[in-house]
């Protein structure tokens, strides 16, 4: 008797291994939406990649700055009212979190650093809609936070 080929019904590895390349190809693509989002600077765009519950904060607060998608928005909405301009260079999927690598301009210590500062968030996605947005000035605490301290 031969064995089953790879991905035969009793295989329960290519089972798995076919939900993590499902998996994988959606954060792909919800990767892709964020930064088209993002760089749009359309709230609409962005508010349809938002949990309604979705919270943005800094690193390790207890209690985030904005703890829905209005709160998000309006933060971001805020930004740019303000003059913010924010550039996407880059956007990592890191198991079920997202890395935005960013070029900020139009904040005070963009203009000290000559124009523009980086800026990284780690968005953290459930059931295909962003649930978490934490801001970081440093990759290397970001990669940390997304749980590639090797990063």
């Amino acid at each position: 008797m031969t064995p089953d080929p790879p991905g035969a019904v009793g295989d329960a590895g290519a089972v798995e291994d076919a939900g993590a390349m499902e998996d994988a190809g959606a954060m792909g693509e919800l990767a892709r939406r964020v930064r088209a989002a993002l760089e749009s600077a359309d709230p609409a765009a962005f508010a349809e990649l938002l949990d309604p519950d979705a919270s943005w904060g800094a690193p390790g607060a207890r209690r985030p700055t904005c703890r829905n998608r209005d709160q998000v928005l309006a933060w971001y909405l805020r930004g740019r009212e303000a003059g913010v301009r924010a550039e996407v260079s880059d956007v990592t999927v890191l198991g079920r979190r997202l890395l935005v690598a960013l070029t900020v301009r139009g904040t005070e210590e963009g203009n000290q650093r000559g124009g523009a500062a980086l800026r990284w968030q780690v968005l953290t996605v459930r059931h295909g809609h962003v649930v978490d947005i934490v801001g970081f000035d440093d990759r290397v605490e970001a990669m940390a936070h997304a749980g590639r301290p090797d990063g």
